[in-house]
């Protein structure tokens, strides 16, 4: 089967992006360049499940990725600002709709990487998968208490890590900087096609940069 690579360094941002409740700009983390991105002001002081956790807060990027392989480098940690619930989230979404009412989603929470030593069971929740509308972080808790939509992951925080998706239909496996940290059989797909996100959360700041997308 064919396969097509889309490659964007997030030097600038990409052609006909979208912001969704954030700010994005191009910044110098070290010698690497990158995307800064984080919620707006407005966003951020809204209302829980209204304006912010795990609703549409990214960059969108416009695309029909279906099916493949999506992988970023992103670094990210607390603004000043950050809730004390706040974990540093950021992550990618995917088959965003075009109005951005629909879309997965898998993002890290640095703060509960095991690099953290975070106690039980933070120590399982480093990884999340989600479903925009009905299926985010909190009902899926509350429905699969074996937290079979969350993983742990030896990451910290304010350090760079590779995040890398293999999606096929409603399978996918979530890979951090190598290391398979999540595979899912059957997830809570909703949309079948649709754009690419640089998916940011409350109290977050995020750096993205080689943002990858092979479709297959």
């Amino acid at each position: 089967m064919s396969k097509q690579t889309i490659t964007y360094d997030l030097r600038t941002l990409p052609d006909g992006s979208r912001l969704q409740s954030v700010t994005a700009s191009p910044i110098t983390v070290g010698e690497r360049q990158a995307l800064r991105v984080t919620l707006t002001d407005e966003a951020s002081k809204g209302e829980p499940n209204v304006d912010f956790i795990d609703m549409p807060t990214f960059l969108m990027i416009p695309g029909d990725f279906k099916n493949g392989t999506i992988s970023v480098n992103l670094f990210s940690q607390l603004r000043d600002d950050a809730p004390a619930y706040a974990r540093a989230f950021a992550g990618l979404a995917y088959r965003i709709s075009d109005s951005g009412d629909s879309f997965e989603a898998v993002y890290i929470r640095s703060l509960n990487g095991l690099k953290t030593k975070p106690e039980s069971p933070r120590d399982k929740r480093a990884v999340q998968y989600f479903t925009y509308p009905n299926w985010r972080f909190e009902r899926l808790r509350q429905e699969y208490p074996d937290g079979r939509f969350e993983a742990g992951a030896n990451i910290g925080p304010a350090e760079w890590v590779n995040l890398k998706l293999e999606i096929d239909e409603t399978h996918l496996i979530v890979f951090v900087d190598g290391v398979e940290c999540l595979s899912l059989n059957k997830t809570k797909a909703e949309v079948t096609e649709g754009n690419i996100g640089l998916f940011v959360d409350i109290g977050t700041e995020a750096f993205f940069s080689d943002l990858r997308i092979t479709q297959r």
